[in-house]
């Protein structure tokens, strides 16, 4: 049986939550949850906590929300809690050497990559971006440059062409929260070989914007259906339809179809699907969103309109 560990965990997005949950109901005892400060949401721009915030409130647990740890008195403060360890997952705050070396076994993050690709802060939408066939769960030891640490423990994931960011999001959050208290149970007994990451195997993961997610036309079908399914939920890959946005949530290529119009043509539709050519080949698109509106099946989405003819701008 492994040794009851006094964990500090630090997060804030809906990624970290299944982590946290799972050490609340482990033999581990959670001292403090760490968070970024509320933050201003919604169109009334009210403050809003972090999920991690709510389900450690729910679970009455000691709550820190530093803006940072530039701070001595900020530093002392976590290090009063004696934590055995510091389990880090999408925190989105900078940890300096001092708090990484605080506990006794250091700090571990739970990143959502196979190390060291995929270093950054947008690791699983880069995945899907690039084509990669498998993506996961990287546990590592925490250092002081971007998600360079010895690696502890992986999981992986095999990418399907059904697979959204959302999708690969919520397997990844639930498979690192599984193999986190395998991963302490090991930390207390001593019973790791880390693995050094291979520096010249890394790749960046850089954050992404709502420009980016604007489609270009003039790509293959395979390029703009991973951009589709990558920006979904966020910042959801849009085209212009007479000076408006139009949004794609769901697409799918049409691997047997192949057309000499120009890309951005909308070539047929039904309630299987609107039909776009591209660069090179067809993309269908079964779920999308008109300004004001919200996301529709298509069946939906074409009752008393048609876009079949127009052409989309590249």
């Amino acid at each position: 049986m492994c040794n009851a560990l006094r964990v500090i965990y630090g997060g804030t997005p809906e990624f970290a939550v299944p982590a946290l949950r799972s050490l609340i109901g482990s033999t581990h005892k959670v001292v403090a949850v760490y968070t970024q400060p509320d933050r201003p949401a919604g169109r009334g721009r009210k403050l809003q906590a972090s999920q991690v915030k709510i389900l450690a409130e729910s679970a009455g647990i000691a709550i820190e929300q530093p803006e940072n740890f530039r701070d001595e008195e900020i530093c002392q403060r976590l290090a009063d809690y004696k934590a055995d360890v510091m389990v880090v997952a999408a925190y989105g705050i900078i940890l300096p050497q001092v708090v990484l070396d605080t506990p006794i076994y250091g700090c571990i993050n739970i990143h959502g990559s196979l190390l060291p690709r995929w270093r950054g802060a947008a690791p699983i939408q880069r995945a899907i971006l690039a084509g990669d066939a498998e993506t996961g769960v990287t546990i590592m030891q925490m250092a002081a440059g971007l998600d360079t640490g010895d690696m502890l423990h992986k999981t992986h994931y095999e990418i399907s062409t059904d697979d959204t960011a959302a999708t690969v999001h919520d397997a990844l959050a639930n498979d690192g929260a599984e193999a986190l208290l395998s991963v302490l149970s090991k930390l207390s007994n001593d019973g790791f070989s880390p693995e050094i990451q291979d520096d010249s195997q890394a790749t960046y993961a850089a954050k992404f914007n709502k420009a980016e997610a604007e489609i270009d036309w003039q790509l293959p079908a395979e390029d703009i259906d991973r951009l589709i399914r990558a920006f979904n939920p966020w910042p959801i890959a849009f085209t212009q339809l007479h000076g408006k946005p139009l949004r794609f949530y769901m697409s799918k290529v049409l691997q047997e179809k192949t057309v000499s119009v120009a890309p951005g043509t909308v070539i047929d539709e039904s309630k299987q699907g609107i039909q776009i050519a591209t660069g090179n080949g067809v993309i269908n698109i079964s779920q999308l969103q008109f300004p004001g509106g919200k996301p529709l099946p298509v069946r939906e989405f074409l009752n008393g309109r048609s876009l079949l003819g127009e052409k989309l701008p590249s």
